[in-house]
C-alpha cells in the first residue's frame, strides 16, 4: 500500500508542475549586452507550453521585424536561455527578444515562422506580444 500511496503523491506531484507550467505568465528577462560572441541571451523565459525565443531587429518603433535568431523554450520556467544570431548585430542595435508558440507549424521541433506568417508565430496573451527589447553593446 505504500508504494501505491507514494506513487499517486508523484502523480500528483508531477500533474501540478504541468498545471503549473502551463498557467504560468509568460514574460521574458533580459538586459542590454555584448553580442559581439554571435549569442544573445534571456536571463529568464517564462512560457505556457513549449516553443521560441525568437530574436528579431527592431529599432525606436519598436516594431519586430526580421528573425536573427532563435532558440527552442519548454514549458514553464527557462533560465539562461541562448540564441545564436544568424548574422551581424553591431554595437547600438535594437533585438525583440520574444516568445514564439510552437502552434501552427508542420513540424515538431523545427522553427517555421517567417515575418508576418501564423507559423510557431508569436503569442499574444490578452493581445500583447511577450517581449523585451535589448540594445545590443
Amino acid at each position: 500500500m505504500k508504494y501505491v500511496t507514494s506513487s499517486i503523491a508523484a502523480l500528483a506531484m508531477t500533474a501540478g508542475v504541468a498545471f503549473a507550467a502551463a498557467h504560468a505568465t509568460p514574460m521574458v528577462e533580459a538586459s542590454d549586452q555584448d553580442v559581439s560572441n554571435g549569442v544573445v541571451s534571456a536571463d529568464k523565459v517564462v512560457a505556457g507550453e513549449n516553443g521560441w525565443l525568437v530574436v528579431h531587429r527592431t529599432d525606436a518603433d519598436m516594431k519586430p521585424g526580421p528573425v536573427v535568431g532563435y532558440a527552442p523554450l519548454r514549458a514553464g520556467e527557462n533560465m539562461d536561455v541562448a540564441a545564436i544570431l544568424q548574422e551581424e548585430v553591431a554595437s547600438g542595435d535594437m533585438l525583440m527578444l520574444m516568445v514564439h508558440s510552437e502552434a501552427g507549424g508542420t513540424q515538431t521541433g523545427v522553427f517555421e515562422y517567417t515575418l508576418g506568417a501564423t507559423e510557431d508565430g508569436p503569442i499574444k496573451p490578452e493581445g500583447n506580444l511577450v517581449m523585451k527589447v535589448v540594445t545590443a553593446e
